[in-house]
Order: structure tokens, then C-alpha cells, then sequence
């Protein structure tokens, strides 16, 4: 990676596993000045590849109004800064605020993608969200809550597809979530219900879309839930196969052998 340029590196940590941080986000946390984590969110752990003299500043409680200035400060003072979010930063992570204002701060930044809790789900789960003939698209969404969500994604129409679908940020509202599920996938359709992903206390509940709500309140998950709604976590699919590797389909790599 060779040596850094003052900048702010924002870096998705993951879903709180430390063992799923990428190879380059590790290198950053191992070479930055500065670390200005989402402490509520990153597990401590992850900032033990930190050097000792390192500057550690969490943010829990913290507005963008206080961690800009932190941020802006240090790298005009010729250090590199680390923002760690959790995750992956350009979901749900409040990163186009972030990067307008420092271009408006004439603050150069850098993005470093992170796992995302669906795809750790999967993993978990030992499925494939996109399964022939079965689910080809992935939908990422969340309940209006204090961010509004536009009325044209509004999650019964999203539904309309019955793709494979996760639901983030929406554990306080899943009721309201259920019943509009309900508008187009069936009841029976099979729910993950997963708590605190790639953290010590990680729980993972697959029930029906009708019992969503019921579970919810059963283990009072309030927070850090992500809800993954598909046909791809039913138990028995049959046989079906994807024509990637199949021997009667060719490609750039694997001509046909037909004469």
C-alpha cells in the first residue's frame, strides 16, 4: 500500500466479525494517525491492529457537526485520518454528507467497501440469493423511520416482486413491515430474522413472513436486526442449476467442443 497521504479513509469495518475486516481496511487501521470510529456499531476489537500512538476518537456520541471538524483539522495538519463505519459505508452509512463536505473542505477521501450484514446472512444461512429459476434479484430497503424512505420505494410495492429481500433499520417498525409484506409474498414465505450479526451474541431465527412480527417481540430485538425475506430460504428447491458451469453451455473460456 506504501505511505499514506493525508486523507480520510472511510473504511467499512463489516458486520462486527474482526475476521471479516478486508485486507486493505486492516492495512489503513494498522498505518492511520487518527480513528474516528462509530463505537456503538465497530466491536473494540478491531482497533487493536491500531498503533499505540494512534489518536482514537468514537463517535457514538457524537452529530456529523461535531466529527467533520475533528476530521478537516487533522488532515490539515498533515495526518491520516480513519473513518470506520460499520459494515459496508454506502449503505445506510451517512456517507454522501460526509463526502460533500469535505470536497466542499477541499479534504481529499478515499472509500474502502466493507461485508455487508445480508451478505454475511447468507453465509450464516448457507444460501444463495440468487437461485435459478427461482429469485434473481436482491432488493436492499428499510421502513421509513426518521429517514424517510421516498414514497415511490414504498416496501408493499417493492414486495410486488417477491425477490429476495432485506430489510434493514426496521425492528422497531416490523409489524407495520409484516402486514405489508403480506401484500404480496405468502405467509409460509421463509423469514431470517438475524440479531446482531458477526458479534458474540448473534442469533439467527428463520420462521414464516406470518411470524415475523411475533418473534420479533418474542426476543425484544429492537435494534441491529436485519430481516432477510426470500424463497431462496426454503428447505427443499430441487434440482436447479445455474447455466454457468453447466457442459452444454460455452463461453470466452470454455468454447463449445461441438463440431
Amino acid at each position: 500500500m506504501g505511505q499514506l497521504k493525508p486523507a480520510v479513509y472511510i473504511v467499512g469495518a463489516g458486520p462486527g466479525d474482526p475476521d471479516l475486516v478486508t485486507v486493505q481496511a486492516q492495512k489503513l487501521i494498522q498505518q492511520a494517525d487518527v480513528i474516528v470510529y462509530a463505537d456503538s456499531l465497530v466491536p473494540r476489537e478491531i482497533l487493536e491492529w491500531c498503533r499505540p500512538e494512534a489518536e482514537v476518537v468514537p463517535t457514538s456520541t457524537q452529530t456529523l457537526e461535531d466529527i467533520l471538524p475533528i476530521m478537516i483539522d487533522r488532515v490539515r495538519s498533515h495526518h491520516t485520518v480513519l473513518r470506520l463505519h460499520s459494515g459496508d459505508p454506502c449503505l445506510y452509512g451517512a456517507l454522501h454528507e460526509q463526502m460533500q463536505a469535505l470536497a466542499a473542505a477541499d479534504i481529499p477521501f478515499e472509500v474502502i467497501p466493507g461485508i455487508s450484514a445480508f451478505q454475511l446472512a447468507a453465509a450464516r444461512l448457507q444460501v444463495e440469493l440468487t437461485i435459478p429459476g427461482l429469485v434473481q434479484t436482491i432488493i436492499l430497503t428499510r421502513m421509513s423511520g426518521r429517514t424517510q424512505v421516498p414514497e415511490s420505494e414504498e416496501l408493499s410495492s417493492l414486495a410486488a416482486h417477491q425477490a429476495s429481500l432485506c430489510l434493514y433499520l426496521s425492528a422497531h417498525h416490523v409489524q407495520e413491515s409484516q402486514q405489508r409484506l403480506l401484500v404480496h409474498y405468502s405467509p409460509q414465505t421463509p423469514v431470517a430474522i438475524c440479531f446482531h450479526l458477526g458479534w458474540p451474541d448473534e442469533q439467527i431465527w428463520v420462521v414464516p413472513l406470518a411470524a415475523m412480527a411475533a418473534t420479533t417481540a418474542e426476543h425484544q430485538l429492537t435494534r441491529t436486526t436485519l430481516y432477510v425475506i426470500s424463497p431462496a430460504l426454503a428447505k427443499d428447491l430441487g434440482q436447479r442449476r445455474s447455466r454457468l458451469y453447466h457442459p452444454e453451455h460455452s463461453h470466452l473460456f470454455r468454447p463449445s467442443t461441438d463440431h
